[in-house]
């Protein structure tokens, strides 16, 4: 064994920066030593290890920056390698920023959302504690196009959150396919209690010339201050 193997891992050098790469004790030139030889490694492990230096945050704030920031360009430098990491940790992860930011370097737009819409598969529309990944993913589709975004998020219009129904309106209305989930809108709007979200979903309907004739009545009386129903049940703003 060459002195670079006991660099690079052998003899269980590896496993040093391994625990210590997210070790918010350690001293920031060793955590700094750990993230630049685990990138150098490149293997399974050390890629792993790696990106969990993003679920910590250490002081002063630009430190913690710097060190998130090469941990980042160490993994991707990788390339199709850090695959399987990566997707596995945007699994685990309560956040979404980062795995994301090394998804967009990996691959393409319509491999990046097949994974974000993988991910939101598996999630439900109940309380949850902590929806912020939900929240996350779901924003993340209000700048993206995809032909099967409106499918995949219009459940979510009943979210338990808030904040979900408020970004679910808003990725639906942002897809050149959204009427297919007027019927949808519809329903969720004679039941939501929050003004935001009837305000995101009633500005969609003025630019799309949606209609609430059928419910017209009914749809009246969800009218925020500002806007108003026509004779067909067209929906105006002032």
């Amino acid at each position: 064994m060459g002195l670079f193997d006991v660099f690079k891992g052998g003899a269980g050098g590896l496993s040093k920066h391994v625990t210590r790469v997210a070790n918010k004790r350690a001293q920031k030139h060793e955590r700094y030593e750990s993230i630049q030889v685990l990138a150098s490694d490149g293997s399974d492990e050390a890629l792993r290890a790696l990106l969990t230096r993003f679920t910590i945050r250490v002081d002063p704030s630009i430190t913690d920056g710097e060190e998130k920031n090469a941990a980042f360009l160490g993994v991707v430098q990788n390339g199709e390698a850090a695959l399987g990491p990566v997707r596995d940790f945007l699994d685990s992860s309560e956040t979404l920023a980062w795995p994301l930011k090394i998804l967009k370097e990996l691959l393409g737009e319509e491999e990046v959302t097949t994974i974000l819409l993988e991910v939101l598969s598996k999630m439900d529309t109940e309380y949850e504690r902590d929806p912020q990944k939900k929240i996350d993913i779901i924003a993340s589709f209000e700048e993206r196009k995809d032909p099967r975004i409106v499918e995949a998020v219009a459940r979510f219009l009943e979210d338990m959150n808030e904040t979900v129904r408020f970004h679910a309106a808003g990725a639906i209305l942002a897809q050149d396919e959204a009427d297919a989930a007027v019927d949808a809108m519809t329903k969720a709007l004679l039941a939501e209690e929050s003004v935001r979200v009837r305000m995101r979903m009633l500005d969609g309907y003025v630019e799309r010339g949606w209609t609430l004739g059928d419910v017209k009545d009914e749809a009246s009386k969800k009218m925020p201050t500002g806007y108003t129903l026509g004779k067909k049940g067209e929906v105006r703003k002032k």
